[in-house]
């Protein structure tokens, strides 16, 4: 099921964040058609939906509309999302990558086929190289990556999505996510190779 047909459920027993609870509150009013609770969410998201567009697209114009439709979805169907224990933001997230996935099959540049899997690598290696503050060159090489590797990668380790959940959206098994995920680690790791040598050569690096 697409993520714009979708709503994301409430988990028992999960504490709501203060932004979370303010995101379930502002949504009630969108459902009844109130544009200044729809602008605050829009301030509130559109930087963040931005940035994952542009990992996915890596292009900043396409990045912008297809933010701007995740939004507009959510005004047409504020009235009948529910909104789970992280707020809307993963609604929003799922949409976006759902539409840059579309987009990008449009132009041709997105094959489904499936592959057979690869020797798994930790993604450990890149959260310590973003937490020493390596971002720039970090989002240069992953817009280096082939569409499919770069999809795998910032849906999995930046959204937090399960393999078998991204292999869902992108039409093709969790073996096959995990063979893309250990093609793009390994191209990272010569795209970023002297950060990725201090790494090693440092103890307390997550690997």
């Amino acid at each position: 099921m697409a993520a714009g047909d979708a709503s994301p459920g409430n988990k028992p027993g999960m504490v709501r964040r203060g932004a979370d609870r303010e995101d379930e509150a502002l949504l009630v009013r969108v459902a009844g058609r109130d544009q200044a609770a729809f602008r605050v969410l829009v301030e509130r998201h559109m930087p963040s939906l931005i940035l994952l567009a542009r990992r996915l697209l890596r292009d900043e114009a396409e990045a912008e509309d297809v933010a701007q439709e995740a939004l507009l979805r959510l005004w047409r169907q504020g009235a009948a999302l529910d909104v789970g224990p992280a707020g809307i933001a993963p609604w929003l997230k799922r949409v976006v990558s759902n539409l840059a996935i579309d987009r990008l099959r449009v132009r041709g540049r997105f094959d489904v086929t499936d592959e057979p899997p690869e020797q798994p690598q930790p993604a450990g290696q890149l959260r310590s190289l973003e937490q020493r503050e390596l971002s720039t060159r970090v989002e240069a090489a992953l817009r280096g990556l082939p569409d499919r590797q770069r999809l795998a990668l910032t849906m999995f380790h930046y959204e937090g999505l399960s393999m078998q959940e991204v292999g869902g959206m992108m039409g093709v098994s969790a073996e096959a996510i995990e063979s893309l995920l250990a093609r793009a680690r390994r191209t990272l790791k010569v795209a970023l190779a002297p950060e990725w040598q201090a790494l090693r050569d440092d103890p307390e690096a997550e690997f």
